[in-house]
């Protein structure tokens, strides 16, 4: 396979540029995780396919990726928008909500969440990453970092906390752009205790006897900052300096800024050497959110119906470097273009049985195709062309469908493999039961009032076609007429 080099965008630079790992086609990678209060919306996982396609393309180069996806379960507070944080404890303040009455304790939440985020990471086909360490698991770690924080002369301790400062670390700010001088101007003061000696410095550690989640340390009971936990993490299982760190957008500042000064304290080296960050998604055009009614999880969505891969179609469709706006339309043609794909995929393995021993005449055809897919990866994650090129392929496996040689639906099937592994979005990965939902449509009755109207159109009864359209379309039902056939896909109701 020739080198191929992979381009992302690198939020340091503020450019694309080729992604250089320390060790040869090793790419040693960290994503932020959840925080496992809730269950994880729409938004965070179009961050988290964003890191599983970067390790889609990796391996698919003939890259080696150690990946770090992190759980966070303790430490994260609600007013996250700032360096330190303040507000309470997202899973204490979970616990008292209506959902938390089903816990006996705040342990019992976290791990109820992390299985279900589990799930829905599964259903929508995403990688398993090599490892995924939970904050709880590397207190210890993070006590330690802290100390040597204290002895290095970056952090000091109050009678409340022991807080990281931030002039000690004249480099803040590299990554967002808020460096000192602007966080001084601009941001709001969040000082909550008065002997913190800068409104910009931010806590490594909390004292807190009475926190839900707590640890003894030498600077008292209390429990770690969200910051420290990821880069201990980060070092834990990727070394001193990373190839690749991942996140949302919204994770640049403060979190992602504050784990550089924390880690370059610590070790004297650059910490990571590229960013990768996903922008914000709306949902039919607004910012998604609870008052809006357009919040959406991943379990919501299939409960309505929609199908996991759907889904996932959906939200790779936009390039991750833009705002993305997800769409019932664009959720209606995410299921017609991964119903394409099957159906090219049960047409390859229909005719690898029954076929005929003729030449392969999809090979040369396809393998180019395949390359165009993978060139758009590479590219940045042009996920458009990639996607645009596996629907190329499926529709020239289609146009001969069963009647296929053997060696033309081998290299069909390889093709939609090949895809697969790279996007996604063919098959599941997993051994999942089958996604049930209460309301669901009758599909034999749907495929014979299509096969009715088929007959009609043929008898040039185009009242009664136009009929049955109507009627099914008033149902949620969306027909799609193609030289293959007609399919149908239940229309979203978001």
């Amino acid at each position: 396979m020739a080198d191929r080099a992979f381009r992302l965008h690198d939020t340091m630079s503020r450019q694309v540029k080729p992604l250089q790992t320390l060790e040869p086609k090793h790419l040693r990678f960290y994503t932020c995780g959840p925080t496992v209060y809730s269950y994880a919306h729409i938004g965070n996982f179009r961050s988290f396919l964003t890191a599983d396609l970067i390790v889609r393309t990796a391996r698919a180069i003939g890259w080696k990726v150690t990946w770090a996806a992190n759980i966070t379960d303790v430490g994260h507070l609600t007013e996250d928008d700032v360096a330190d944080a303040g507000g309470e404890d997202k899973m204490e303040k979970a616990l008292r909500s209506k959902d938390g009455e089903n816990f006996n304790n705040v342990w019992e939440l976290a791990e109820f969440y992390t299985e279900k985020f589990k799930e829905d990471w599964q259903r929508l086909n995403l990688t398993e990453p090599t490892v995924r360490p939970k904050a709880t698991q590397h207190v210890r770690e993070q006590i330690l970092a802290t100390e040597e924080l204290i002895r290095k002369g970056n952090a000091y301790e109050t009678p409340t906390g022991v807080y990281f400062k931030v002039d000690s670390f004249p480099a803040y700010g590299k990554l967002s752009g808020n460096t000192q001088e602007n966080l001084r101007k601009g941001v709001r003061d969040v000082v909550q205790d008065d002997n913190k000696r800068d409104s910009a410095d931010f806590a490594l550690w909390k004292k807190d006897d009475k926190h839900l989640m707590q640890w003894f340390s030498p600077f008292g009971w209390g429990f770690p900052g969200w910051h420290i936990e990821c880069t201990v993490m980060a070092r834990t299982y990727l070394g001193d300096t990373l190839d690749l760190h991942s996140g949302g957008e919204d994770n640049m500042f403060p979190h992602h800024e504050c784990e550089i000064a924390q880690s370059e304290a610590l070790t004297g080296k650059t910490f990571c050497d590229h960013w990768v960050h996903t922008r914000w998604l709306q949902v039919n055009g607004e910012k998604m959110s609870k008052s809006s009614g357009n919040f959406y999880t991943v379990r919501g969505l299939i409960e309505k119906g929609i199908e996991p891969l759907a889904i996932r179609y959906a939200l790779i469709s936009g390039v991750y470097g833009k705002p993305y706006n997800f769409t019932d339309q664009g959720l209606i043609d995410a299921g017609g273009n991964v119903d394409r794909l099957r159906r090219a995929l049960t047409a390859a393995e229909a005719a690898l049985l029954t076929g005929t021993d003729g030449p392969d005449e999809l090979a040369a055809i396809l393998e180019p195709i395949y390359e165009g897919a993978l060139d758009a990866m590479c590219d940045d994650l042009n996920t458009s062309v990639a996607l645009a090129k596996a629907l190329e392929g499926a529709k020239v496996i289609n146009r001969d469908g069963e009647a296929m040689s053997k060696a033309s639906a081998a290299s069909a099937q390889d093709f939609l493999h090949k895809i697969n592994a790279l996007l996604g979005i063919v098959s599941s990965d997993y051994d999942l039961p089958a996604e049930t939902s209460d309301s669901g449509p009758d599909e034999a009755r749907i495929d014979g009032l299509i096969e009715e109207r088929n007959a009609a159109k043929q008898a040039k009864d185009f009242a009664r076609a136009d009929e049955i359209r109507k009627l099914l379309t008033d149902e949620g039902i969306e027909l799609r007429d193609s030289p293959e056939g007609t399919t149908w896909t239940r229309k979203p109701t978001l």
